[in-house]
């Protein structure tokens, strides 16, 4: 059973920053060819495309942001440990929002519950 599981979530004032955890459990050593990436959903609103780094076995993959978070966020993973992880700094109350992990591949699709971050002003 394919499990992901957020963390590092909380709540900072503007330009404070935060790292989000994503640990996946249950794909062992398919994780470095799954694509990964973070959400997020603002209160009463959909979700949203935060971030996004593709498997690169036997090359290095370029990550892919939304453009509001471009130069503030940096989304990394671990193929070892089966992590994600998304640094955010500069942080703004337009960043507040539940932030999902999305693992992919071809024929598959998971996503964990999601860890909140407010930020106020």
């Amino acid at each position: 059973q394919v499990q992901l599981v957020e963390s590092g979530g909380g709540s900072v004032q503007t330009g404070g920053s935060l790292k989000l955890t994503c640990a996946v459990s249950g794909i062992a050593d398919l994780f470095p060819s799954f694509d990964v990436g973070w959400y997020r959903q603002p209160a009463g609103e959909a979700r949203g495309f935060g971030a996004r780094l593709n498997a690169g076995v036997g090359f290095v993959s370029s990550p892919v942001y939304e453009t509001s978070v471009k130069g503030r966020f940096t989304i990394s993973r671990d193929n070892d440990r089966g992590t994600v992880y998304l640094q955010m700094e500069r942080l703004v109350p337009e960043d507040t929002g539940l932030y999902s992990c999305n693992v992919r591949d071809i024929g598959s699709s998971y996503w964990g519950r999601g860890t909140q971050v407010t930020v106020s002003s």
